[in-house]
């Protein structure tokens, strides 16, 4: 028996702010036996590497208020609690992660009806609604914001940073950017998520031309959701739905501008890479612009309001930027000084306390 396997089961859906952290643990835990549990065709089928086991249930969120919709909803909560407790009984599962999301409720209540340790990890400053109700329930919450743990007075919580996937990390930051960018220009990465943002790429598109005569370059990762992502052309563009290479790229920018989700924060963190944020304006809970506050306040990043923004303000702020190398430098100091390179260490040497005591 000494020999067998501590079995996990993972719980991460639907985007890559939940998924990316969660993959980065299962990778320091090579000695456990890990499978995952996720929702039918979210980002999980494929993103999650085929070593897991995929197990998946029908969970979604609440609407607002009370409807025939939410009585739906809480009869299908009651089902996937059920499921839930047959995989980790079938599977003599000895613990439960999460990242939050829909999926954390059944997730972390079957395991408590089991008797199972539940480990959450929340990424960002202000806990979601699912963390604040379930956290107490946990034995632990993993935060990536010290600040997140004033909205958690009655849960165990613990600060551990939010793990990066390894690209971020030893020879994968180091590596070479496959882009044709001339060595000494600025450049100019603008990026929204996994998603995508098209309110920052209409701004973008309006602003570029004054960045293009300041001799910058501007990579922009426009998703695949924006009718318009191939209207702007110019030799010092490059416009693409998605790159993959995204450590390199980030090391190599002079600034870049980013919604504020709380997995491109860690990520332009670890790089060191100086930002102007534009936080989401529709996030649950306007909780993209408490993470972005915590880079504002440690003088890492400069924060725009969506709803006030305008291209001529954008175009401002960068070019005063690129018109600053000094201060650029002092903000990339103090985005590497809120980064921890080794959140997945600990967060999965708290996985192994929590889960083998």
């Amino acid at each position: 028996m000494a020999n067998t396997p501590i079995k996990l089961l993972i719980a991460a859906s639907g985007t890559g702010g939940h998924l990316f952290p969660a993959i980065a643990l299962a990778e320091k835990l090579p000695d456990y036996q890990i499978e995952w549990l996720g929702v039918p065709n979210r980002l999980e089928t494929e993103l999650v590497p085929k070593e897991y086991p995929l197990n998946t249930i029908a969970v979604e969120g609440f609407q607002q208020g009370f409807s025939i919709a939410s009585i739906r909803t809480l009869v299908r909560l009651a089902g996937s609690i059920f499921q839930v407790r047959r995989i980790l009984k079938q599977g003599n599962f000895q613990g439960v992660f999460t990242t939050g999301g829909y999926i954390a409720g059944p997730a972390v209540i079957a395991a408590r009806s089991l008797g199972l340790p539940a480990i959450f990890h929340e990424s960002n400053a202000l806990p979601g609604k699912v963390t604040r109700f379930f956290g107490p329930w946990c034995s632990v919450v993993a935060l990536g914001f010290e600040v997140a743990a004033k909205y958690l007075p009655r849960a165990k919580n613990v600060c551990v940073g939010t793990p990066v996937r390894a690209q971020f990390l030893d020879g994968g930051i180091n590596a070479a950017l496959d882009l044709t960018i001339p060595e000494n220009v600025p450049l100019i990465v603008v990026f929204g998520g996994s998603q995508g943002a098209v309110g920052i790429n209409k701004l973008v598109r309006e602003a570029a031309n004054a960045w293009f005569d300041a001799g910058a370059y501007v990579v922009h990762l426009t998703g695949d959701r924006d009718p318009e992502a191939d209207s702007l052309k110019h030799p010092q563009y490059i416009a693409l739905p998605f790159y993959n290479n995204m450590a390199p790229l980030l090391r190599r920018a002079t600034i870049a501008i980013s919604r504020s989700g709380a997995g491109s924060l860690t990520e332009l963190a670890v790089c060191g890479t100086p930002a102007i944020l534009i936080p989401y304006p529709f996030a649950a809970e306007d909780h993209q612009s408490y993470n972005a506050e915590v880079f504002t306040k440690a003088g890492a990043a400069i924060t725009l309001k969506q709803s006030q923004l305008t291209a001529q303000e954008l175009q401002s702020n960068v070019l005063n930027l690129l018109q600053s190398p000094q201060e650029l430098a002092k903000m990339g100091e103090k985005a590497k000084a809120i980064a921890v390179p080794d959140s997945a260490e600990k967060l999965a040497q708290l996985v192994r306390e929590v889960v083998e005591t």
